[in-house]
Order: structure tokens, then C-alpha cells, then sequence
């Protein structure tokens, strides 16, 4: 493949999962060599990644300066201005060798108070005084609060550290920014102050993502890696869809124009040899030569395989899906909720919305049963049939092979069938015969969906059903979703895939709020349904509402 991008390019990379995306990444840092080609990076410009489920640096690998074992999230995050900190420890050292001297006249001490000044000016100069307050102001942005912040890298969750080492990355403002998968972890919040931190950088981005939302707010270059070749389009996700799909399109109407063609040349070809005469013959090897010089065009390769999905049918079932009443719940003295009261009716598509630790999880498993609420209740309407999906894939036994887990849950069925299920989630023969315990994350969710879709439901209780998924299979799952006839309760940061299905979203507030729930449903005629949710909700909290005498509910 070849391609190449500018300063100041905002490249996003998209394709199926196993496509090769994050190894292009790690063949640009120089962790893969090429096996033939090159690689060429302008002179100087240095490059920051971040990788899928990123790893923080162990202490030792960079300078320690003056922290110990048990290093700070906000310590590991001055690390991102190893310069200063260096300065500083000099500055620190020069100004120590200064309070120990009594030679105030001498030569050398003059030179060290020289050396002293020079230093603290540079220092000033570059961002000294401010560069801890720009990493708090980051640390923050990415929902990290005080007391997370003096949190030890040792306690700190996957998605913390993640996070946390997303935050060091745009501290320090490489010249070339590669992100891989970076919105994993973030609430939607975060998404968008992130997307709106990127379209502002000035210098280069390229970033791994499925989140179409996000690419089309962030890039403005697409390159889609597919069967082993690349193609580079200008403009974000939408536009570089549309332009390959219309050069697709141009390519086989191309294709078929010349099989029409070559047909007809030899259907005349045939006629001739019928006439048998010898200017027949003479017209035959005129028409044999046209036909090896034409420059042959392709077939295009027909799109490639993804997960095709089709939930099974179930009873109608009551009106009243789900009742929930004064809902609570607390873990100890930290209260999640409380007090949340809804009604999910019949051939309702509602997602739940709030901040990451507002919930939303949490509720997913009160809706269904797996744990029990402080307080209020939660209930079904008559003759619901609830499927679940766990972001976390907690349903799925590490020992078992696919084959079994699958076959396990339906015992019923015939091995054609469960075989016939998995091959329309993408697992070959081989592919049934691994464990559970060796899939990827994208294959464990392809499973977890293949065990759901096979349950008579009507209800789908989906806790982040995209996590994992490429954009192919979000797609086939959107599509699958739209046709389901029953009730759908979701929890999503994917945008995209909140636009598509969404008939209301209920977002969990603030404990400080005066209600507990902020409930938008669309009109009939609105288009764009999340950025009609996001301007009726910066409404609930604008200055004026705060000043409101009666608060929106």
C-alpha cells in the first residue's frame, strides 16, 4: 500500500476488524519492519501513540526525578514535559548548592548564580509555571476528579489507565498524534470535548477508530485498508463512504460495458468461423488481436463478508414493558442513584444517557435482575420475555469452545444449526474450536450477540452493544435492531448508533439536581435526533435554567 499525508492532515483509518490498522501503526513507529516498501517521516518530527488498552509506562523506563514506587496519576502526567521537569530538578539542585556557599565573591559562585538566572528565565519562558495546571486541566477534562488524580497508577481501573495515558499523549503535543481506538472508555462528554480538542490541532492526527460520529467530526481524510490494499479518500467517513461507493459503482458499470463488448466481438467471432471463408478467417485473427490487446477491467471484488443478524420472534407481550418506581441504589455509603421513575412502553427504543459512574450499567443489571435495588422497585409488564447483553460479556464461560457455549445455551438444536448461527457471526470451522478464554474482544461480542439473537425475546436489554464491534457489524446490527419488533433498552456512547434507533433517551442527572432524570423524545419530523437531544439538554443546563424558579423535569 502507499499513500501519504501532510502537515496539519487529520487522517482517519477505518476497515474490518483484523484489517491491519494497528499493524500500519506499529510498522509507522518502527515496533514492525516491513517485510518490503518503506516508510518516511519528515525530519524531526516526533510521534506519540496511543494503543488499545494502553499500558502505562513502567516507572524506570523514563527519568524518575523526585517521586517514588507508588507514582501519582498527576506525577505520571508531568511526565508529558520531561524538560521541564529536568529543568526544575536543576534549578532545584543549583539553587541547594547556593544556600551551602559562603563565597558570595568568588568566581564560581557568580557563575552559578548566572547559570541560575539563565535557567529559571528559560524555564518561565517554556511553560514552567504553567505546565502542572495544564495537566490538571486535561486530567479533568477526561473526568478525572481530585481525589482520582493522587490516585496511585497501581489503583487505578483499565479504563482510568487508559484514559490517563490519552490524557499525557495530548499533553505533550506531538508532531504526529496516532490514536488507536481512542474514544474506548470515554463518556460521550469526553468524546466531544476530545473531537473538539483534535479539529483544533495544529499539527498531524491519525486515528484508528469505528466511531463514525467522531470520525466525521474530526478527520478529513480516510484511508480504508480492505483485502490486503489501501485507498486514500479526501474527506471524513460519510464522504469518503460515498465516494467509494460511487467509484465502485463506476468501476463495475466499466466492467460489464466491456464484457458486453467482448461478448459481442465473440459472438461474432463464432459467426465468422460458421461462414468458414477465408476473409471469415482474416477477420477472425483481426478480432483475436483486439480482444488480447484490450486492456482488461477488473470485476470489483464484492464487499466482504459481515455478521448478518436477525432476532428470532416472540409474543407481543403487554403494553407496559417496564415500571420502575422511586429506584435507588447505593454501594455502602456511595450513592449511584435514587429515585428514578419511568415507563417503557411497548416498541419503545430507549437509551439511557449520563456521564461514566452515573449508572447506567448498574441500572442495565437492576432492569434484568442480576442485582438488587436499594431501593424502589423495577418491574416487567405481563408476558415480557428479556434478552441481555453485558458490555463485559460476564455470560460467557472462559473454558468452554465456541462450539460449546453456543451449543450449551441451546441444547435443542442440531450441530448444523449452531454451526449454520456461528457461520453468520463470522466463525469458521477452525474459529468453533477455539476457547472463550483466547477470543478477542470483537469476537467474544460476535458470540455473546450469536447467543442472543437465537432467544425468543421481546425485550433487549443492551449494555454498550457496539464495544469491540467494527463498522460493519454495527451496521448489520443497526439493521437488525431496526427490524426487531419488540422493546429495546440500551446504554450506548455510539452516537451514530443512537441516531439511527433511538425513539427516546433518558438521561440519569446529576445527585444535586432537582430531578432525577432528563427525558427527551424526538418529534416526528426530527431529523437529527441527537443533536436535537444535546440542545434541548444544554437548555436544562444553562444559566437561566439554574436561576429558574421551577427547574425542567
Amino acid at each position: 500500500i502507499s499513500f501519504s499525508i501532510n502537515e496539519g492532515d487529520r487522517l482517519g483509518i477505518i476497515g474490518v476488524n483484523g484489517a491491519g490498522k494497528t499493524s500500519l501503526f506499529r510498522l509507522i513507529t518502527g515496533e514492525y519492519t516491513p517485510d518490503s516498501g518503506a516508510i518516511y517521516v519528515s525530519k524531526g518530527k516526533e510521534i506519540g501513540l496511543l494503543v488499545q488498552n494502553a499500558d502505562l509506562i513502567p516507572l524506570g523506563k523514563e527519568p524518575k526525578y523526585r517521586w517514588d514506587k507508588e507514582e501519582l496519576a498527576i506525577e505520571y502526567m508531568y511526565r508529558a514535559f520531561p524538560k521541564l521537569l529536568q529543568m526544575e530538578q536543576e534549578i532545584h539542585d543549583i539553587e541547594t548548592a547556593l544556600m551551602h556557599r559562603t563565597d558570595t565573591g568568588a568566581a564560581s559562585y557568580i557563575a552559578l548564580t548566572e547559570a541560575f538566572a539563565e535557567l529559571t528565565h528559560k524555564f518561565n519562558e517554556e511553560g514552567g509555571h504553567y505546565f502542572r495546571g495544564k495537566c490538571k486541566s486535561i486530567l479533568e477534562k477526561m473526568g478525572f476528579d481530585e481525589d482520582m488524580m493522587e490516585l496511585p497508577l497501581s489503583k487505578l481501573s483499565g479504563g482510568q489507565r487508559t484514559r490517563l495515558a490519552l490524557s499525557k499523549l495530548l499533553a505533550s503535543e506531538p508532531d504526529i498524534l496516532m490514536l488507536d481506538e481512542p474514544t474506548n472508555h470515554l463518556d460521550v462528554e469526553t468524546i466531544q470535548w476530545l473531537e473538539n480538542f483534535l479539529a483544533n490541532y495544529k499539527k498531524t492526527v491519525m486515528v484508528i477508530s469505528h466511531d463514525r460520529y467522531f470520525l466525521d467530526r474530526v478527520t478529513n481524510k480516510t484511508l480504508h485498508i480492505e483485502r490486503q490494499k489501501a485507498k486514500l479518500y479526501n474527506g471524513n467517513y460519510t464522504t469518503a463512504q460515498k465516494l467509494r461507493e460511487e467509484a465502485r459503482e463506476a468501476d463495475l458499470k466499466k466492467y460489464n460495458l466491456q464484457q458486453k463488448e467482448i461478448a459481442r466481438v465473440e459472438a461474432m467471432m463464432e459467426q465468422q468461423r460458421r461462414w468458414g471463408q477465408e476473409r471469415n478467417f482474416v477477420t477472425i485473427r483481426a478480432k483475436e488481436n483486439y480482444l488480447k490487446h484490450m486492456e482488461k477491467v477488473e470485476k470489483p471484488a464484492d464487499e466482504l463478508k459481515s455478521v448478518r443478524l436477525s432476532f428470532q420472534k416472540a409474543p407481543a407481550g403487554g403494553n407496559d414493558v417496564i415500571i420502575a418506581d422511586e429506584l435507588s441504589k447505593s454501594f455502602g455509603d456511595k450513592v449511584i442513584f435514587e429515585k428514578l421513575s419511568f415507563l417503557i412502553k411497548r416498541g419503545e427504543r430507549v437509551f439511557f444517557a449520563g456521564p461514566n459512574g452515573s449508572g447506567k450499567s448498574t441500572l442495565m443489571k437492576l432492569i434484568i435482575g442480576k442485582d438488587k435495588p436499594s431501593g424502589g422497585t423495577v418491574e416487567f409488564g405481563a408476558n415480557i420475555f428479556a434478552g441481555y447483553y453485558d458490555q463485559e460479556n460476564q455470560n460467557l464461560d472462559e473454558k468452554s469452545t465456541v462450539l460449546e457455549e453456543l451449543w450449551n445455551a441451546y441444547p435443542s438444536l442440531t450441530e448444523y444449526q449452531i454451526r449454520s448461527t456461528l457461520a453468520l457471526f463470522l466463525f469458521g470451522y477452525e474459529d468453533t474450536q477455539k476457547t472463550v478464554s483466547d477470543l478477542s474482544g470483537g469476537e467474544r461480542a460476535r458470540l455473546t450477540l450469536a447467543k442472543l439473537i437465537l432467544s425468543k425475546v421481546n425485550l433487549l436489554i443492551l449494555d454498550e452493544p457496539t464495544n469491540h464491534l467494527d463498522i460493519a457489524s454495527r451496521e448489520a446490527l443497526e439493521n437488525a435492531l431496526s427490524a426487531f419488533e419488540g422493546t429495546i433498552v440500551c446504554v450506548s456512547h455510539d452516537r451514530y448508533f443512537i441516531e439511527k434507533l433511538a425513539t427516546k433517551i433518558i438521561e440519569i442527572l446529576p445527585k444535586d439536581f432537582p430531578a432525577s432524570t432528563f427525558v427527551f423524545t424526538p418529534s416526528g419530523d426530527t431529523k437529527n435526533i441527537y443533536e436535537a437531544y444535546r440542545n434541548e439538554r444544554e437548555l436544562l443546563f444553562s444559566p437561566e435554567a439554574a436561576l429558574a424558579v421551577e427547574k425542567p423535569t
